[in-house]
């Protein structure tokens, strides 16, 4: 973090109309990992991948198949005895939908003002684009950089990395690393600086309700037959009481209380609690004696993602449905593992669903746990160092609510931990219509990135494994 880093950051300073470009161009991909329709486009985005990083001098450049969408791979490793970073992103996106709902084509990036709007910006090709953009001006720049890099980025974070394990399995060496430094897990505030040290985990479970053979003349059955969708709709609420807390049994088993640290950290976090529920036009609900802050960050947490069946065309069809299927997913804490907890949701629902009815498993994942970056971690201390600014606020440790696979993946499989370092934020409508990034995120994330690097590259490689 010295002048020596002026050329650099120069050098990024004048590309950034050519990194908005080219990050336009990948946004222009649809590279949906949840629809099979969209299979060419996945094989677009990893060809478009690693022509760049074929063209910016990296090597090993290859795709990592663990028998799902492939992941893209690259390595510079001219640094002997400086610390091997894993940097970490995304290729893949959500579904559009729904598309109607969009102001903007949704793989057409559109610039308004700051903004930059389709569907990956936020999530998560904007800050992937940071990230490789801060090592292709060292590389360009000083023909070096401080530490040695691997590239790994996914296709099926958007999926629960399904085959995450088993391409580790298969490339252990290649992913071997001292760290990871993940794009995805972005900022908390625009306003004052946080640092990520954790992740809730995930699990999902898709369930799919019968009542009868085949659907029923409402007229000639209404009355006197089970409704599928009445059915679904009563054993799902089942999940929570009045006050907004989980009520399954075993949910809880294994969650970490909060340490005094995180509840401080929460309570330091500017956080205006009307605005949150406002900006979404919504209303404060969940389990009591937490703050809505560390519900969404420190506590485990149960929802019903969708939930459909019978007649949803124009007009009107008098059925009574006779399949009701729903889809959920739950997050967990430190402690908790995700497969007890989604076992423990679905024997829930087995136990409640009523005489007459069948209860089948769709599909289940037993998604990843939770993740924590200890305070003292180098990790830790060079992004304290990098976000301290003279006379400004110290940086807040904070938790995501959402979940990044990959932390606990790594720290389980490789024992290496993640620092996520990504520069979108909470507003950017992720995973909804009309999500964006700012184009002002790229300029804060490129100078933020380069003295990251250079922060690491100041530890001896040992100091990752210390604790």
């Amino acid at each position: 973090m010295t002048d020596s880093l002026a050329p650099v950051l120069t050098h990024l300073a004048s590309r950034q109309p050519q990194i908005e470009a080219w990050l336009k161009d990948y946004l222009r991909i649809p590279s949906v990992s949840a629809d099979p329709a969209y299979a060419g486009s996945m094989d677009d985005a990893r060809r478009f991948l690693c022509e760049r990083l074929r063209a910016e001098g990296l090597q090993q450049v290859q795709l990592l198949d663990g028998g799902g969408e492939p992941a893209v791979y690259g390595e510079w490793m001219g640094a002997p005895g400086r610390p091997t970073l894993l940097i970490y992103g995304h290729y893949d996106v959500q579904p559009a939908d729904p598309v109607d709902l969009w102001r903007t084509p949704p793989f057409e990036p559109t610039q308004i003002g700051d903004r930059l709007y389709a569907r990956g910006t936020s999530d998560v090709k904007g800050s992937t684009t940071v990230a490789l953009e801060v090592l292709f001006a060292f590389l360009t720049t000083r023909s070096a950089c401080p530490v040695n890099i691997k590239v790994f980025i996914e296709g099926e974070e958007e999926t629960g990395s399904p085959t995450l394990r088993p391409l580790i399995d298969r490339y252990p060496g290649l992913l071997t690393a001292d760290a990871v430094l993940s794009a995805d897990g972005g900022r908390a505030s625009a306003t004052t600086p946080t640092i990520n040290t954790g992740a809730r985990g995930n699990a999902a479970l898709e369930i799919k309700l019968r009542t009868a053979s085949k659907d029923l003349h409402s007229g000639r059955y209404g009355g006197g037959v089970r409704n599928a969708l009445h059915e679904m709709a009563a054993l799902l609420t089942t999940l929570h009481g009045d006050d907004g807390s989980v009520a399954v049994a075993g949910f809880h088993a294994g969650a970490e209380a909060p340490t005094p640290r995180q509840r401080q950290d929460t309570a330091a976090f500017p956080y205006d609690e009307a605005a949150f529920f406002t900006d979404v036009g919504g209303a404060s609900h969940g389990e009591p004696g937490y703050s809505p802050r560390e519900r969404i960050t420190l506590r485990p947490a149960l929802d019903v993602n969708g939930m459909w069946g019978g007649y949803t065309g124009v007009g009107i069809k008098t059925i009574i449905p006779c399949e009701a299927q729903a889809k959920l997913t739950v997050r967990i804490v430190e402690g908790q593992d995700p497969a007890q907890i989604i076992q423990a949701v679905l024997a829930h629902l087995q136990a409640r669903c009523p005489a007459g009815c069948g209860l089948d498993v769709v599909a289940m994942n037993s998604g990843s746990p939770a993740a924590t970056l200890p305070a003292g971690h180098p990790l830790v201390a060079a992004a304290e160092a990098v976000l301290q600014t003279p006379g400004g606020p110290t940086p807040i440790h904070v938790r995501l609510g959402a979940s990044v696979p990959i932390t606990s993946v790594f720290k389980e499989m490789l024992g290496i931990d993640t620092l996520m370092f990504g520069f979108n934020l909470p507003d950017e409508d992720v995973h909804a219509p009309n999500e964006f990034f700012r184009l002002s995120s790229i300029r804060q994330g490129v100078e933020a990135w380069t003295r990251l690097l250079d922060a690491l590259g100041r530890f001896e490689p040992a100091a990752f494994h210390a604790r």
